[in-house]
């Protein structure tokens, strides 16, 4: 048997919320965009099933507000070819695509956001990637014991 994955991705909410996700037709959208290696390369080791706490970072206050699942493995990322796009790479080529992305589902908000500061406090999460000093990516991994602790937060 194949073991689950666990991953936080951080979005704005004023670029892309939970909210977003849950209005996405069939509730699912494409994450795309991402432009750092060790993101992508996190990506391109997600599986269908695999879970996702969604985090909106540059917000008041920065929080994790709830779950989205992997519906699609990684495959390129169209953005990177759009001379339009925000995130268009000149240096990616169609025959030879440097980035990825993967579709998400939404599964649920969390009635209380877990604010980063809560999170910061708790004793049982100090070694989560998010609250490293200088962590910085959009998608990171998170372990078994972080996810199932940060669930029994979110029920409070």
């Amino acid at each position: 048997m194949v073991s689950r994955h666990y991953w936080l991705m951080k979005s704005e909410p004023s670029t892309f919320s939970i909210d977003d996700l849950a209005r996405s037709p069939g509730q699912t959208t494409s994450w795309d965009g991402v432009r750092n290696y060790q993101a992508r390369n996190f990506m391109r080791t997600m599986a269908v099933g695999d879970q996702v706490l969604f985090y909106h970072s540059n917000a008041d206050p920065p929080a994790v507000v709830g779950i989205a699942e992997v519906v699609r493995i990684a495959y390129p990322d169209s953005t990177q070819f759009d001379k339009k796009d925000k995130h268009y790479d000149p240096n990616s080529k169609p025959s030879e695509p440097k980035w990825d992305m993967v579709d998400i589902k939404y599964v649920r908000a969390f009635s209380n956001p877990l604010a980063l500061d809560d999170l910061r406090r708790d004793p049982k999460l100090k070694a989560m990637v998010l609250l490293k000093k200088g962590s910085r990516l959009s998608v990171q991994p998170v372990t078994l014991g972080e996810w199932q602790h940060i669930l029994h937060l979110a029920k409070h």
